[in-house]
């Protein structure tokens, strides 16, 4: 072990879970590096077995993370325990690691990383391998009930596709990681159509699947439940009405549904993935437990005093055009006197994708390179914006285009926090030392 990297053996601390993530980072020559075979050694060594008694996984180009939250919550109704293994993070770590709403303690990720790092010997892992790892060390050793685990990219070659899944979810697909998952939306499926098992049933919540969705869902003999035609949903002013079925093929309908805060489409997922694994069908309680499921910068929308005016922020972690078309409904459906944007973006984004949809909707942006090298710079993002026609000012960070919007902004108003998960952690951060001072 590199003499910089924590000890297994000694007490685990918050300083010994700010060096161990340190220690992961420098483990492996690249970030990512797709494939089972270096991880599904390690796991062997580490004599894993199954994470939970039923395994979902969750995989899609956007709402993996509202999806997975929301069926959390709706499995809890039944008293079940629940883990929930997601990512990334955007103020902890061990938000990626949650049993029944809870994060996973610093002790807890620590002694398992040193589980891990104990048998890895000189197999080199990822800091995303590594940590998939740790939470089904720890998801076994807490004897689940259930264990929802979201695909960190594609599906086929990550390393959370290592278990087989009871139930497979794809929440959509679009174009995004094109690097490693392909150029068009067929490749892109069968990346992501790679988590169906055998016999197991697969759903999907894509409008327009491409072939290689139902061709993997043929030859692996998985049932196929799809949006539109197995379950859909539908949504008045003030409420929403969702049909579905079970396994067996028994219909259920649920009206005059409360709104949720997260996606539509990912209630409407979450309620089908319910509907089939034969659980009790008490519709008070699943939509009590939708319209309470909140999952921090995903449509998160915070009230702020700034200097005695009372600010309404809208924060959301939308990075690709799928995501950009999705936010521009929501503030054409919830109109505000001006929105103001704050905005940063990966450079590996979809930049032109991502700002149109918003253009007419956003009367300002204020625009930042995130912490990261991998950021587009301020004054690209400020070029590129300029030349659409947009009322747009570059800041040298995220807290600093905040500031300014603030400042600018008055009653009736909404700031627009989105783009990259930096930039909504970046904000989110500053917003909670506010409240927290």
């Amino acid at each position: 072990m590199d003499c910089l990297a924590p000890s297994a053996g000694r007490a685990a601390s918050a300083y010994d879970l700010t060096r161990w993530l340190a220690y992961l980072e420098r483990l492996h020559p690249t970030s990512i590096e797709l494939g089972l075979e270096r991880v599904a050694m390690v796991a062997q060594r580490l004599k894993l077995q199954r994470p939970a008694k039923q395994v979902i996984t969750v995989t899609g180009t956007n709402g993996k993370g509202s999806t997975c939250a929301l069926l959390a919550a709706l499995l809890q109704t039944q008293k079940l325990k629940v883990g929930v293994y997601s990512s990334p993070h955007l103020l902890r770590y061990n938000e990626r690691v949650r049993i029944n709403g809870i994060e996973a303690s610093d002790g807890e990720l620590c002694r398992a990383f040193a589980a891990v790092e104990a048998v890895r010997g000189d197999t080199s892992l990822t800091y995303f391998e590594m940590g998939t790892l740790a939470a089904f060390w720890l998801f076994e050793r807490a004897k689940l009930d259930v264990a929802i685990l979201e695909v960190g990219l594609g599906g086929r070659l990550d390393a959370v596709n290592l278990i087989d899944a009871d139930l497979a979810l794809i929440t959509n697909i679009a174009l995004d990681h094109s690097e490693w998952l392909g150029h068009s939306r067929a490749q892109v499926a069968f990346e992501k159509a790679a988590i169906f098992r055998p016999g197991r049933p697969a759903l999907c919540g894509d409008q327009d699947p491409p072939p290689a969705v139902f061709d993997t869902a043929k030859q692996r003999a998985a049932p196929l439940f799809l949006r539109g035609r197995d379950y859909d949903f539908a949504q008045t002013d003030s409420t929403w009405h969702w049909r579905g079925q079970c396994l067996q093929g028994t219909q259920r309908q649920c009206h005059d549904l409360p709104l949720p805060s997260l996606p539509l489409p990912s209630a409407a997922l979450a309620l089908q993935a319910y509907a089939l694994l034969d659980l009790p069908w008490q519709q008070d309680l699943l939509a009590d437990a939708l319209v309470h499921t909140q999952l921090a910068g995903r449509m998160q929308r915070l009230s702020l005093n700034w200097q005695g005016k009372s600010l309404r922020l809208l924060l959301d972690v939308g990075h690709n055009p799928n995501a950009a078309d999705y936010l521009a409904e929501q503030l054409a459906a919830k109109p505000a006197h001006q929105h103001l944007a704050v905005f940063g973006l990966l450079g590996d984004k979809d930049l032109s994708g991502v700002i149109t949809p918003l253009l007419p909707l956003l009367q300002h942006w204020a625009v930042a390179t995130l912490p990261t090298p991998r950021s587009l710079a301020a004054g690209e993002l400020a070029t590129a914006l300029q030349t659409s026609g947009a009322a747009v000012k570059p800041y040298p960070t995220i807290i600093d285009a905040l500031k300014a919007q603030c400042e600018q902004a008055q009653e009736g108003d909404e700031i627009v926090v989105f783009g990259s998960f930096y930039c909504v952690s970046e904000a989110l951060d500053f917003l909670q030392s506010l409240a927290h001072p």
